[in-house]
């Protein structure tokens, strides 16, 4: 079965995000198309870049950019969850995909954005652009949650119909990316 990779993007001590990245998760797995794999980039602790050879040699010296490699490597597709930055990348998503260059190569990836009026859609389109550069496949099927906090009570994330049926779509979608591309892995 193929792999598939949650990540939680913020890093911030305030994010509001563990419930939707909870919901993700749990959505992912009850999918079935996939083995889930969860990340928390503030777990990661990666620190600004600082390898001293271009990540496309992959000739990695720190260990903690090796642990990094290996957990992308290990994974077929990507859920990233996520803000945006002032109307941008977050900082901590940019920099986990700075790290790495052939392990992110041919892999689809998804996005679960979250936001005000936008519902973070301006740091996806940004992001899309740099997913690319990494001959990444970014599928247009997302989950977009305007307004997200009036979606969270008491720690629990409930989204509407709109999104639960977003989710399917985009986890079914993520897996036909991912077989499609296996051959090129």
């Amino acid at each position: 079965m193929q792999q598939l990779m949650v990540v939680q993007v913020s890093t911030r001590p305030s994010r509001l995000s563990d419930p939707i990245a909870k919901w993700a998760l749990e959505r992912a797995r009850a999918n079935g198309k996939f083995d889930v794999s969860f990340v928390d980039l503030r777990e990661e602790a990666l620190p600004v870049y600082d390898e001293s050879k271009h990540p496309r040699l992959g000739q990695y010296e720190k260990e903690h950019t090796i642990r990094w490699a290996a957990k992308v490597r290990a994974a077929d597709a990507f859920v990233f969850v996520t803000p945006e930055y002032h109307f941008g990348t977050p900082v901590p998503l940019l920099n986990a995909l700075t790290y790495l260059t052939p392990e992110w190569a041919y892999k689809p990836a998804a996005f679960v954005s979250y936001g005000g009026v936008s519902a973070g859609t301006r740091g996806v389109q940004m992001t899309k652009g740099i997913l690319t550069a990494l001959k990444m496949m970014p599928i247009p099927e997302a989950v977009s949650l305007p307004m997200f906090t009036q979606l969270i009570k008491d720690g629990v994330f409930s989204p509407g119909d709109v999104q639960e049926k977003a989710v399917v779509a985009m986890i079914d979608e993520l897996a036909r990316w991912s077989t499609a591309l296996a051959t090129l892995r």
